[in-house]
C-alpha cells in the first residue's frame, strides 16, 4: 500500500499541475493512470474503469477547488458565467453517473477514449470569433450556458473528467482568452467532481469495491490525489498565464491524444 500511496501523490501533483495549466482538472491523465493501477490493488478488473472515474471525479472537487482559486487571484475566472453553468453542471453530473454505472467497463473505456481524439480535433480546429477581444469580451451568461451546463456535466461524468475541454472550448468559441476560459473551467469543475462523485457512491450497487470505497469511489486514491494536486495546483495556474493562448490549445489537444492513446492500450 505504501507504494500506491506513492503513486497516488505522484498521480496527484500531476493532475494539479494540468488542473492550474489546462482547466482540465486532471481528470483524464487520471483515468488513464488508475484503470492501470487500481486492478494491482485488488480493484476487479470489470469495475476497474468505473472505479477510475468515480476516483478521478471525487479528487476533482478539491483539485478544480485550488487552481479555481488561484486563477481568481489574477482575475481570470468569469463568475456570472459560472453562476448561469452551475445548475446546469450539478444536474448533469447526477444524470451522467447515473448512466454510466449502468455500462459495460470495457465500453466506457472505448467512449472515454474516443471522446478524447473529438475533444482533442475540435480544439485545434476551433478559433475565437474574429473581431472579438478575448481579454476584454463579456463573460457568458443567460439560460444557453445552463443548457450548456447539463450536457458538460452529463458527458464529464460519463469520462471522469472536470469538463475543461469542453467548457474551454466553448468559451474560446464565445470570444474568451483561452486563460480566461481556463480559469473559469476550472471553477465550473468543482460542481462537475461534486455532483458525479456523489452519483457514483450512490448509484453504485452494493459490493461493488471491495473495501475502503464509497460505491465506486475508491477512497485512498482519491484522497492521495486531492492531496498532491491542491499542493500542486498554483504552479500549473502560474505556467498558464505565461503561455499565449494558441500555444495553450496546442498542449491541450496533445494531451489529449496521449491520453487516448494510453487507453486504447490499455484494453
Amino acid at each position: 500500500m505504501f507504494t500506491a500511496v506513492i503513486a497516488f501523490l505522484a498521480l496527484g501533483a500531476i493532475a494539479g499541475v494540468l488542473a492550474g495549466l489546462l482547466g482540465v482538472g486532471g481528470g483524464l491523465v487520471l483515468v488513464a493512470a488508475l484503470v492501470w493501477l487500481l486492478p494491482t490493488l485488488g480493484i476487479p478488473q470489470e469495475a476497474a474503469m468505473h472505479a477510475a472515474l468515480a476516483s478521478s471525479l471525487a479528487s476533482i472537487v478539491l483539485t478544480a477547488t485550488a487552481s479555481a482559486r488561484a486563477h481568481a487571484r489574477r482575475g481570470s475566472v468569469m463568475w456570472p458565467t459560472v453562476a448561469w453553468m452551475v445548475p446546469g453542471l450539478l444536474l448533469g453530473g447526477c444524470l451522467g453517473s447515473g448512466i454510466a454505472v449502468r455500462v459495460d467497463d470495457d465500453v466506457l473505456r472505448y467512449i472515454v477514449a474516443g471522446y478524447c481524439f473529438l475533444a482533442a480535433l475540435q480544439l485545434l480546429l476551433g478559433g475565437t470569433r474574429k473581431g472579438v477581444d478575448g481579454n476584454t469580451a463579456s463573460p457568458p451568461r443567460g439560460a444557453p450556458m445552463s443548457l450548456a451546463g447539463v450536457v458538460i456535466g452529463a458527458v464529464s461524468a460519463v469520462v471522469g473528467i472536470g469538463g475543461g475541454s469542453m467548457t474551454v472550448p466553448l468559451l474560446v468559441w464565445r470570444g474568451i482568452a483561452p486563460v480566461r476560459a481556463v480559469g473559469t473551467s476550472s471553477a465550473c469543475g468543482v460542481a462537475i467532481g461534486l455532483a458525479s462523485a456523489v452519483g457514483y457512491a450512490l448509484h453504485a450497487p452494493a459490493g461493488a469495491l471491495p473495501e475502503h470505497a464509497i460505491g465506486y469511489v475508491y477512497l485512498p486514491a482519491a484522497a492521495g490525489v486531492a492531496v498532491a494536486s491542491v499542493l500542486a495546483a498554483p504552479y500549473g495556474t502560474r505556467l498558464a498565464h505565461r503561455l499565449h493562448g494558441d500555444t495553450l490549445k496546442r498542449v491541450f489537444a496533445g494531451f489529449l491524444v496521449v491520453v487516448g492513446v494510453s487507453l486504447l492500450l490499455g484494453g
